[in-house]
């Protein structure tokens, strides 16, 4: 397949909602490959297609040690979120060069429909879950820098204009 040129912030397709997707068809199992590809030239351990300007609500996530077990899902949703939380160093490809550490839930249960076009959940934990919550910002219009307070927000967008110069 191939890999594919990720929109840079602040683009204004990375605040808008993904639309849903009504079936899973050949083109979607294509452009999540694309996906997948693209994730694993960055590389990342999940992408959103509106991060690569696809206004779909698709994701990819791959959070395995081994790499090759990425999960394809369409218009995921999240059932349950842990009370445990973790926190993670988080960053995106349409911010390159600044990360910040964010809390999120340690565990969710997520509803999606898979790549033979079923209703699927799972339950994902640690890195999987970071991910699948991440990615579905991105659907959601959200990046990973909303959930920090403004004055740290504000120096992480800063740090990143300064490296875009």
């Amino acid at each position: 397949m191939s890999v594919r040129r990720c929109l840079r912030w602040p683009d204004k397709r990375l605040r808008a909602s993904a639309a849903p997707v009504a079936e899973v068809t050949d083109e979607i199992r294509t452009l999540w490959q694309d996906m997948i590809d693209t994730m694993e030239a960055m590389p990342g351990v999940g992408l959103a297609a509106p991060q690569i300007g696809v206004m779909l609500r698709l994701a990819v996530v791959d959070a395995s040690e081994a790499r090759g077990q990425a999960l394809r899902m369409a218009n995921p949703e999240i059932l349950y979120a842990s009370h445990q939380m973790r926190d993670h160093d988080e960053a995106s490809p349409n911010l390159p060069g600044v990360s910040a550490r964010i809390e999120r839930p340690r565990a969710v249960t997520v509803r999606f429909l898979n790549d033979a076009g079923e209703s699927e959940e799972r339950e994902l934990v640690g890195l999987w879950a970071t991910s699948v919550q991440h990615q579905i910002d991105h659907l959601e219009g959200r990046m990973y820098f909303d959930h920090l307070g403004k004055t740290r927000r504000d120096m992480l967008l800063r740090r990143a204009r300064k490296l875009a110069r």
